[in-house]
């Protein structure tokens, strides 16, 4: 069994721009992958592994805040 994570932030306050945040972040192990929305200034990662890669921190520290929603799940 492995866990799938959904981490979001708003960016509307924060340090950076989503425009800057994609230029920036680093490439996911397959199937994990960044989303965007840019029209709610949102964005955020879906993560399908035990762990949270380093770039999740790494994307934090971008942003300046903890996100804004995290969930866990379970996958069978």
């Amino acid at each position: 069994m492995s866990v799938v994570r959904l981490l979001i932030w708003n960016v509307v306050e924060s340090q950076t721009t989503i425009d800057e945040l994609r230029e920036s972040l680093p490439e996911l192990v397959p199937p994990s992958h960044w989303i965007w929305n840019e029209a709610s200034e949102r964005f955020g990662v879906i993560v399908y592994d035990d762990d949270l890669p380093e770039s999740i921190g790494w994307a934090q520290d971008l942003v300046g805040d903890e996100p804004d929603v995290y969930e866990e799940f379970d996958s069978a």
